[in-house]
């Protein structure tokens, strides 16, 4: 008895068995799905393309009122913002409370900010009293609108004889 591989065809199938199919009828399927999802994720990748990766970030320029209650050279931080204004005899003065080092935010002291990431130590008016921060905490433009509110603009970095508003 010699037995011979039986083809497909020989082979008794139930009628719930799909169809089998072709090696080149599913090579060309494989080629169709890979080239329809490559569009797919192109298509997605494209209109993702015009929606920021970024969050904007607040405007440079904001309104801040100043309490009543500060005192002559107290600083006052305004919440969310790295700016600290201060009360002088001649007016108000704003400071950026960014480390001029390598950009911590300061922190108030009692003889001005201190950094807590290496140590410098800040007067009120912004000037370097301890290193390593190679220089002073810039002075930022400030503009009274009435009594106790003023505009500070981050973006503007000016003179400290010119600072006072």
């Amino acid at each position: 008895m010699t037995t011979q591989p039986k083809t497909i065809e020989q082979v008794k199938r139930s009628r719930l068995d799909p169809e089998p199919i072709p090696r080149r009828d599913f090579l060309g399927l494989a080629a169709l799905w890979s080239a329809a999802s490559t569009l797919l994720f192109a298509t997605v990748g494209m209109l993702r393309l015009p929606k920021a990766a970024v969050l904007p970030s607040p405007s440079k320029k904001f309104r801040v009122v100043l309490p009543e209650s500060l005192a002559l050279h107290q600083p006052f931080i305004p919440p969310g913002r790295s700016v600290g204004l201060f009360k002088a005899e001649t007016g108000v003065y704003a400071v950026s409370i960014v480390c001029t080092h390598l950009g911590c935010i300061v922190k108030s002291s009692a003889s001005g900010f201190d950094c807590p990431c290496h140590g410098s130590r800040f007067s009120q008016d912004g000037s370097v009293l301890r290193g390593p921060a190679p220089k002073a905490l810039p002075r930022l433009a400030v503009n009274r609108m009435c009594d106790h509110e003023f505009i500070v603009d981050e973006g503007e970095i000016i003179e400290a004889s010119e600072a006072m508003a």
